[in-house]
């Protein structure tokens, strides 16, 4: 039986991993298996570009646990964007995407394709599955979540999403010594997540963590209060500014500094509508997704809080691609171990779909039907844990 595997979307703590447990256990447990693995996503798969992975691997596979990335490379390709395929070369005019991806798989002779990816990998790996069944094409495909947000439907944890929390953390570790380098300083940690803040919440529910178990030296100023966060802005929560800039200059007044943790999506359209108003051009993906790293919300946070706040100095530190291209750490190696095993078994059985805990049914781990999943689901705000860490940061 011939399998294949491909990586897309953005890189995560747990594509390397992925691949490597669903590599050692089909080869470890079933006979005359063949594995490839389509180079740099659907890119590849258009374009024919795969690479064999031999069974002689299994003897240094678990060495991959080593490495975030991807060691097949990643691309963002929406398989019903034609215009865009054929704009980005991967097809011809007059093509379409879906049944070139369909053609390669035929000659390929792949009978199971596992895709790793978002929601938007996912909902490709959706349009392709509805495709080749509806034209009679015996081809099983399993997803598995993988996303830093945390934000796809109905799945309670996405794979990755605990490593870049963790790392994260660690850097702002670093970050928050630039407090000591003037008065009235503004610092700001812009953190991955487009509609969902559940990464920039988990993220300083981290680094709180990690700072309650340090000892400080009151006598030189080192106080917990002047290394802790003091707000937290996520898409999800509206915010009373004003309320907030009242709080926050009591907080530089009293502590010389303010550090807040900022889910790039937070305000996002306020950031869109004045970039618009000013005449600029907003760039979007295949997707339609707005590139944030050009609207840059740290900076227009920066310079709205820094006015308000007085502040001396500014600092604007983004964690996302520290964070995302780390190795897997061990919460998020047991939940891809327990996904990929169950991957393989629900793609044996010819069953479609994508793994996780399925929180419509119990948080029972499953083979999610294609038309459940969906990205874009928000994070709970309401959370016990999110609330008691909002009431503590209140109280700084």
């Amino acid at each position: 039986m011939k399998i294949a595997f491909l990586t897309a979307g953005g890189l995560a703590p747990c594509l390397s991993a992925t691949i490597a447990r669903l590599t050692k256990n089909y080869f470890e447990n079933y006979n005359d298996i063949q594995i490839i693995g389509y180079l740099y996503g659907y890119k590849g798969l258009l374009l024919g570009k795969s690479i064999s992975i031999p069974k002689s691997i299994i003897h240094n596979i678990d060495n991959t646990y080593q490495f975030g990335g991807s060691p097949l490379g990643n691309s963002r390709v929406k398989l019903t964007n034609i215009d865009d395929c054929v704009k980005k070369g991967y097809i011809k005019k007059g093509q379409n995407p879906l049944e070139v991806a369909a053609n390669q798989l035929k000659k390929d002779n792949i009978k199971i394709l596992h895709t790793i990816g978002g929601d938007d990998t996912n909902s490709a790996a959706a349009d392709l599955s509805f495709y080749l069944k509806k034209n009679k094409y015996p081809l099983t495909v399993v997803g598995l979540p993988k996303t830093i947000d945390n934000d796809v439907y109905p799945i309670k944890q996405t794979l990755g999403g605990w490593t870049a929390a963790e790392q994260g953390a660690i850097f702002f570790e670093n970050i928050i010594n630039e407090n000591t380098t003037s008065d009235k300083q503004l610092i700001i940690h812009e953190i991955m997540g487009r509609n969902c803040g559940w990464l920039t919440a988990a993220t300083a529910l981290k680094y709180r963590e990690r700072l309650s178990k340090k000892k400080f030296v009151k006598e030189l100023g080192i106080t917990k209060e002047k290394w802790d966060i003091h707000a937290i802005l996520l898409p999800e929560d509206k915010i009373n500014f004003n309320e907030e800039i009242k709080r926050l200059n009591k907080i530089m007044k009293k502590n010389d500094c303010v550090n807040i943790f900022l889910s790039e999506g937070a305000g996002v359209d306020i950031i869109i509508k004045e970039t618009e108003k000013a005449g600029v051009k907003i760039n979007r993906d295949a997707f339609g997704h707005v590139f944030l790293d050009e609207l840059n919300p740290g900076i227009w946070f920066a310079k709205e809080f820094g006015k308000k706040l007085k502040a001396n100095k500014i600092l604007v530190q983004k964690s996302g691609y520290f964070a995302r291209s780390s190795k897997a750490n061990q919460q998020d190696l047991n939940l891809i171990f327990e996904m990929a095993d169950f991957a393989i078994k629900s793609a044996l059985k010819g069953h479609n779909g994508v793994i996780g805990h399925d929180e419509e049914n119990s948080n029972k781990l499953s083979c999610i039907n294609f038309n459940r999943i969906k990205g874009g689901k928000p994070f709970d705000i309401s959370s016990t844990w999110y609330q008691n860490m909002l009431n503590e940061i209140k109280t700084i």
